[in-house]
């Protein structure tokens, strides 16, 4: 694994990045996903298109939660609102970040 740094945090949901390899992870409770940098915002560009009321469900302990499918029919994420919320706030906050990193690198 990377000594990655975290380039966003809201909630439980981090992101870090690693500076030799460019790869992005996004930790959420017991997950770690990992992209490229293109990957991560292909990703985020796709979440971020996904309305939360059309892919709610109601799940056995009463909250409703946001069901992301993956291309892995078996694995698919869950978000309550607030998760969800905090989730894309983290990716925004990253892909700004991951600008910074990008206008610093080029000078």
């Amino acid at each position: 694994m990377c000594d990655s740094k975290v380039i966003s945090q809201k909630g439980v949901s981090v992101i870090s990045r690693c500076a030799e390899c460019r790869c992005i992870f996004i930790w959420n409770n017991n997950l770690i996903l990992s992209f490229s940098p293109e990957q991560f915002t292909a990703f985020k560009d796709f979440s971020a298109e996904l309305d939360f009321a059309e892919h709610m469900h109601a799940f056995p302990d009463g909250q409703d939660r946001l069901v992301m499918r993956t291309p892995v029919n078996d694995v698919q994420f869950t978000f309550t609102m607030d998760e969800w919320e905090d989730f894309q706030a983290a990716m925004d906050e990253a892909v700004y970040m991951q600008e910074i990193y990008a206008l610093m690198n080029n000078n």
